[in-house]
């Protein structure tokens, strides 16, 4: 009777052991099918829009292709753009996982660029390291309290995170603007005002054996980092609380408004690097040059990798081909170098449209599974 017992009991400890497997398998499968489907419909939709031109879609696409990842040369331009969008999709993916959707990564990047490009001028003739630890520190304290601020007028006034954080980005490029055509403009510059140079000596060089600066690095390593913080940290799993429910959160006695300040200046920080990486590593100055639209492509970074922070990483590749392609489209079919933003702005409205249908169906019931 206790070996049928046992018996029995091994039987459904391995059928469970299966269920959550299956279970584990679908969730994943669930969320890329949107993902997938948005990317899919998409190209179906921008090789309608390549048509209407009178340019042969297919031929187009393969030309895209060829322009992000068909050469070794235009992978490493691929990788180039994808590193501050690693950065900038931050910005908006992790204070996602708390239930806000922040969309001013632009301005923090902006500030942080201005904050770099300022401190380095200030300590252009210190040591090269110093020069740029100072500028590290300096852009993501800016884009992190950028940010934080939207994040606390959240928590503590209750207003809305979207606005707010959409109308510091514009601020930032007006600060952008004034500052660089007043108290930091450098005399030389005339028709682009513009600070002074940091030196070339301070600039960021690149990685060994590639024509990649060190930004995409910065990238990685932030992107890894989050995604050990927010799902393998008690300080991430305390914002997932949050971000299920709010309030069950608050009486569990959970410090929310401190949660969602600190990670909101987290991801400002994240953004406010990706301004340093510009100016040390692309244009050695502050300037109009700042404002790339990476800030506003990695709103579509974060929602097309589902807020998860190595998924961030693939998407911020895809749509850095996707910008690294649109000069070769230029050339070879005469199109508009806009033209790849046209695939960003379309992919962005399907996405929207897909993630209506989240929730209202389960993979799981589609293929029968008991899951």
């Amino acid at each position: 009777m206790e070996s049928v017992t046992a018996s029995t009991l091994a039987t459904e400890s391995v059928q469970l052991r299966e269920r959550v497997w299956v279970s584990s398998l679908l969730a994943v499968l669930d969320a890329l099918v949107i993902p997938a489907a948005s990317l899919g419909a998409s190209l179906v939709l921008f090789a309608l829009f390549i048509s209407i031109t009178g340019n042969p879609p297919l031929e187009v696409l393969a030309e895209m292709y060829r322009g992000a990842f068909g050469t070794w040369f235009s992978f490493q331009n691929t990788l180039l753009r994808a590193a501050p969008l690693m950065l900038t999709g931050l910005c908006t993916a992790l204070p996602a996982r708390l239930g806000l959707i922040i969309i001013g990564g632009e301005g923090a990047m902006v500030v942080g660029g201005v904050a770099a490009a300022a401190t380095g001028v200030a300590l252009t003739h210190s040591p090269p390291f110093v020069v740029l630890g100072a500028m590290m520190i300096a852009a993501m304290l800016m884009g992190g309290l950028w940010i934080g601020l939207a994040g606390a007028l959240k928590v503590l006034r209750g207003v809305n995170e979207t606005i707010s954080s959409l109308l510091l980005a514009y601020l930032g490029i007006a600060l952008l603007n004034h500052l660089v055509e007043g108290p930091l403009k450098d005399p030389a510059s005339l028709n682009k005002p513009s600070t002074e140079h940091i030196g070339e000596a301070n600039l960021l060089g690149n990685l060994p054996g590639l024509d990649v600066h060190y930004g995409l690095l910065f990238g990685l390593m932030a992107c890894v980092g989050a995604w050990v913080l927010m799902d393998h940290s008690v300080f991430g799993f305390s914002g997932r609380i949050v971000g299920g429910n709010s309030r069950a959160a608050r009486l569990s006695g959970l410090g929310v408004p401190r949660l969602v300040i600190l990670t909101c200046g987290l991801a400002g920080a994240a953004a406010g690097l990706a301004g340093m990486v510009e100016v040390a590593a692309v244009h050695g100055k502050a300037n109009a040059s700042l404002m790339t639209g990476y800030g506003y492509t990695g709103i579509l970074v974060a929602f097309l990798a589902r807020q998860h922070p190595l998924g961030v990483i693939a998407i911020a590749v895809l749509l850095g081909g996707i910008g690294a392609s649109g000069g070769l489209l230029q050339r070879t079919f005469e199109l508009p170098d806009a033209t790849v933003s046209v695939l960003q702005g379309i992919i962005f409205v399907v996405l929207l449209v897909g993630e209506s249908f989240r929730g209202k169906w389960k993979l799981s019931r589609l293929l029968g599974s008991p899951a």
